[in-house]
């Protein structure tokens, strides 16, 4: 049997009427320390299943929008077969007028959900909670690296990086001081909230590559790094960012589970429910 995001009852699943489309998208070809993240939708979905329906900040049941989950999407023979591929779906979603929401999935999965928003939506900013930049051009020799993620966004957006704290040397001149916002600057404090959001256009497309997170917050990611965002600093950010900008979509990608570590599974699965909330309850 398919598996779909949540517990919810089958009438709030329909694609007809669901004004939520998620698409778990399991690829995990150049990621380049641990491996697993291809497992990672499976894991969301099974960890789904286990979500109160209630959520009290938002005072709202979000399921009953309707999430519709596409069928899993996997086996791409290249990494450019696959960003053409989850562009032309992410394409034919938007044309549906469904918020969308990615599961990876490698972060290079972003790339052509990123291309498909930038077509349909003018005037878009690529937001991206990450412990890394992903500015390289290339990576292992192709453009489509997980860590050229950014390095593509910038291409056909402006971009704001949240919880940077990891980068080559020859990422740092592509950084702009003014929309980067490095992990321990922004360390038990909420003053770079504003500032973040206010460089953010109408329009914007978010990415949350999980080891944004800390480690002790999240474990189960491929590439962890000390010094990451807690629970409650990410939603203060993404509840501000949701009620003041028109998010079109968003994707929760680099899990990388492991039978020790379900508390990640289902912190990213919440994590997906509560930005559904925050979408379309405030």
């Amino acid at each position: 049997m398919k598996k779909t995001f949540g517990d919810f009852p089958m009438e709030y699943k329909s694609r007809a009427t669901s004004k939520v489309a998620l698409l778990p998208i399991a690829y995990d070809r150049t990621s380049t320390w641990k491996k697993g993240a291809d497992k990672g939708p499976e894991a969301i979905l099974e960890a789904s299943q286990a979500l109160e329906w209630y959520d009290r900040e938002t005072d709202s049941e979000p399921f009953r929008v309707g999430i519709y989950t596409h069928d899993i999407m996997k086996e791409f023979s290249s990494p450019s077969q696959m960003v053409k591929f989850v562009q032309k779906k992410v394409t034919s979603i938007f044309s549906e007028g469904k918020f969308y929401v990615g599961v990876g999935g490698e972060h290079s999965v972003s790339i052509g959900a990123i291309y498909a928003a930038s077509e349909v939506f003018d005037n878009l900013t690529v937001v991206q909670i990450d412990a890394h930049s992903d500015l390289r051009d290339k990576y292992h020799g192709s453009k489509y690296n997980h860590a050229c993620v950014m390095a593509r966004a910038k291409e056909v957006a402006s971009i704001v990086q949240v919880g940077i704290r990891s980068f080559d040397k020859c990422e740092l001149e592509k950084m702009n001081p003014e929309t980067t916002f490095f992990a321990e600057d922004i360390y038990d404090n909420t003053d770079w909230i504003e500032k973040a959001i206010g460089a953010c256009s109408d329009n914007v497309f978010l990415t949350i590559d999980l080891d944004g997170f800390d480690p002790s917050v999240l474990p189960a990611t491929g590439t962890p790094e000390p010094g990451g965002l807690d629970w409650y600093d990410a939603l203060k950010f993404l509840r501000r960012l949701f009620s003041t900008k028109n998010v079109v979509g968003c994707d929760v990608v680099e899990l990388c589970p492991n039978e020790n570590s379900a508390p990640s599974d289902f912190l990213a699965a919440k994590l997906i429910y509560k930005m559904i909330g925050y979408k379309f309850f405030i």
